[in-house]
């Protein structure tokens, strides 16, 4: 499975992305918005995970409705350390999951996004 990780964490990117490759997944690294549409503009992506919340313009929101755009069935993700109730309305079909989660948790998501394709 292929799949974007776009976080501004640096930390967060080296861990969760090494980790999702020990577990097989393919993963592509943005660290940010703009770096994540880029990246939808090279390839294409089983599901994408996104932090809500980054820096140079483009948030997660905007991630996932550039990716639903162009890729209509793919799965995406948004996590945030924001409740879900203090985020705006998400794109049709797109997951939220809160910070801080487990690893588990994590591939849990993924693989049930890609499923429901």
């Amino acid at each position: 499975m292929r799949v974007l990780f776009v976080d501004d964490e640096a930390d967060a990117r080296d861990i969760i992305g090494d980790a999702l490759r020990v577990y097989g997944f393919e993963v592509e690294i943005a660290a940010d918005g703009a770096a994540a549409i880029r990246a939808l503009e090279a390839e294409a992506f089983d599901a994408i995970v996104t932090d809500f919340r980054m820096p140079n313009g483009v948030d997660g929101i905007q991630v996932a409705e550039e990716a639903r755009r162009k890729f209509p069935g793919v799965g995406v993700l948004i996590v945030s350390g924001y409740a879900r109730a203090q985020l705006p309305a998400l794109p049709a079909g797109v997951r939220y999951m809160a910070k801080p989660y487990r690893l588990a948790q994590l591939i849990s998501a993924l693989r049930a996004l890609v499923q429901r394709r």
